[in-house]
């Protein structure tokens, strides 16, 4: 029997086999024969083939390493039943290739006819067909990065078909690709086994829409049905941004039209926020080039990969409070996770880290020149996986080889919030009331030098923790009230939430703080207007807050009124209440790691430095991290060991 798809160009057969057969050898010998860089696509159809029910078919190739050809052909990767079986096709030697069909939906018609030319028997194994795996330890740790053999095929951002277990909310319609969406606001690309993903509005930023969310998610969701696809790059199209946040002031614009528009709003956050948990959630490996501003929105599309790499360019910062709302897109899960009172203090601030401070604060796991990041995703495509290895093994060889294009720390950069500063941090932004937090910064802002900082060092470093005390209480005092209040209680219950529990809650924050006016006014004084005072905030100021007030409440409460949206239905049951994989040891050492070790035995400061360094094979930045670490919160015991400080 003969299972074919029908095209305006030609006609793709495969046929029912269990065991190989002279034709397939015969196969092979024309497709190791043919041109390098040939391309199966018949000129009828352009953009690729489709079903005769008109559904697009994902793109993926051929890899036959003896002459590195590839075709690049779609596959088809989800359907109701079975309908084809394997068909393999062999050849001895190093460099066979084994390739097997995959099933078809049931809607594909059948032919009764068995014949077929080499030309269409070609094409058909190029069609069911997947690269062959190398196995991952076949490749050379540093490998030279080639020019492939054939150029990446790039697609243009057409929606996917809607996804298999799409809830039946509100946001699952809007979920597939909509009338007036923009063409190419994102770009996909196939190299082998790797998929990238360009978000490309460089004019804009990189912005993140509903037009690019309706893109990626249904893609992501192909790919991780797909043997194809190994990995998964994230970037963003120009050298200024990864993604510069969500398209708020189409969501200020929309507010101002009444409960119609708020709801629109609301189903934005939905459509977003099942983008992030699906990368949350995510089954293959992911990693995200944090090239150039990263914020809101975009810190959404990266923070929760495996894999965050951060460049010379990277600006990262959640700065919602200035715009009258909440660090969302999964900040109540990231930031109170990270140590100390860092993550309240970037919260509630909206303070902006660039560089390789994003690196050392752990919210990249990795720090690259921007220049290295081409070279990088050369290489990244030319892993290879056995279908058996584990997706530990999978990490663990991807953490290795982005190891590879380490150029170094840059020395003028040194760790920011550390030493003094870092003490204050936590000193203030550790208590669980904003009237606590602005009286501590006020003291330390007044604070007068005594004991040790009556040193030279000791003076400027208390003269600096002033100067910064100052000037946070001034940009406190600039922000929404009402934003503040509610990252500080987003901080201290966060923490508690799991991932998916994370992206429910906050879809229902966010589309209460839509009907309220601070999010409308700030987008609409700092962006749209582009006033030079602060926005109309209600209430106006941190003094205007009331303890009695419980500014709070509303946006928390769990009942929800006939104006809330129905609960976020995510894309997949998958959770967890910490980050998987951090036994890889893929980013740096955190407090909670240093603090174990130093409480586990008897060990001076350097066995400890030098232990971190070990166990991390030489990263870079773990040796400044762990120093800095210790310094701050050990001192030496009467045997030479460290002793961990609870209280700096």
């Amino acid at each position: 029997m003969i299972r074919n798809i029908s095209t305006s160009g030609f006609t793709l057969e495969n046929q029912r086999r269990e065991e190989p057969t002279s034709e397939s050898d015969a196969l092979y010998d024309q497709a190791a024969a043919a041109s390098a860089n040939c391309e199966l696509r018949s000129a009828n159809c352009p953009d690729g083939l489709k079903t005769e029910d008109g559904r697009r078919l994902e793109e993926s190739r051929l890899d036959i390493s003896s002459c590195r050809l590839v075709y690049r052909l779609p596959i088809i990767h989800r359907y109701p039943e079975p309908m084809l079986s394997r068909t393999l096709f062999r050849r001895a030697g190093p460099t066979a290739t084994a390739c097997r069909t995959l099933t078809t939906q049931s809607s594909i018609s059948s032919s009764s006819s068995s014949s077929s030319s080499p030309l269409s028997s070609l094409r058909a194994a190029a069609l069911f067909s997947r690269q062959s795996s190398l196995s991952s330890s076949s490749m050379p740790l540093r490998a030279k990065i080639l020019a492939p053999a054939s150029p990446p095929a790039r697609t243009m951002a057409t929606a996917a078909s809607a996804p298999v277990s799409a809830a039946t909310d509100v946001s699952d319609r809007l979920w597939k690709e909509q009338p007036g969406d923009e063409p190419e606001d994102v770009l996909f690309t196939s190299q082998y086994g790797l998929r990238t993903i360009e978000l490309n509005r460089p004019r804009k930023y990189n912005s993140l829409n509903a037009s690019m969310i309706r893109k990626i998610g249904p893609r992501l969701q192909e790919w991780a049905k797909s043997d194809m696809a190994n990995i998964i790059v994230m970037k963003g199209a120009g050298d200024k941004a990864f993604c510069a946040g969500g398209d708020v002031t189409a969501l200020a614009e929309a507010n101002q039209r009444g409960l119609e528009g708020q709801q629109w709003s609301a189903d934005y956050f939905a459509l977003e926020y099942k983008l992030d948990h699906l990368i949350a959630t995510y089954d293959k490996p992911y990693v995200a080039f944090m090239d150039g501003i990263t914020m809101g929105g975009g810190v959404g599309l990266s923070i929760h990969a495996p894999f965050r790499i951060a460049t010379e360019r990277t600006v990262f910062a959640m700065p919602e409070t200035n715009i009258g709302f909440f660090p969302d897109v999964g900040g109540s899960f990231f930031l109170p996770r990270l140590p100390g009172a860092v993550g309240t203090y970037l919260a509630l601030t909206s303070e902006r880290l660039t560089g390789a401070n994003v690196f050392y604060a752990g919210l990249a796991t990795h720090y690259l020149h921007s220049t290295s990041l081409p070279s990088l995703e050369a290489r990244l495509a030319e892993l290879r996986f056995h279908d058996y290895e584990p997706i530990e093994t999978r990490l663990a060889t991807i953490n290795a080889t982005i190891e590879e294009f380490t150029t170094g720390l840059p020395r003028d950069q040194p760790i920011l919030l550390a030493g003094s500063l870092r003490n204050a941090i936590d000193r203030c932004f550790g208590h669980d009331s904003v009237n606590d937090i602005v009286a501590a910064l006020q003291a330390e802002a007044s604070a007068p030098l005594e004991g040790e900082s009556a040193s030279e060092a000791g003076a400027a470093a208390g003269e600096a923790t002033r100067t910064w005390a100052a000037k946070t209480l001034k940009t406190l005092q600039h922000r929404s009230p009402t934003a503040v209040h509610v990252s500080l209680r987003q901080m201290r219950i966060g923490g508690r939430w799991s991932i998916a529990e994370t992206f429910q809650r906050e879809h229902l924050i966010a589309s209460r703080f839509m009907r309220q006016p601070d999010f409308t006014e700030g987008v609409s004084s700092l962006l749209i207007r582009k006033d030079k005072g602060r926005p109309a905030w209600k209430p106006s100021t941190l003094d205007d807050v009331a303890a009695s007030d419980n500014l709070t409440e509303p946006y928390f409460a769990p009942d929800r009124s006939a104006e809330d949206p129905p609960a976020l239905r995510l894309l997949n049951a998958r959770d967890y209440r910490e980050r998987p994989y951090g036994e890889l040891n893929i980013g740096l050492p955190s407090e909670a790691h240093v603090a174990a070790l130093v409480n586990d035995g008897v060990k001076s400061q350097r066995e400890i430095i030098n232990q971190f360094v070990g166990q991390y094979r030489g990263k870079q930045g773990v040796k400044e991290v762990v120093t800095e670490i210790i310094e701050r919160k050990t001192i030496k015991g009467e045997r030479g060991e460290a002793v961990w400080l609870d209280e700096a």
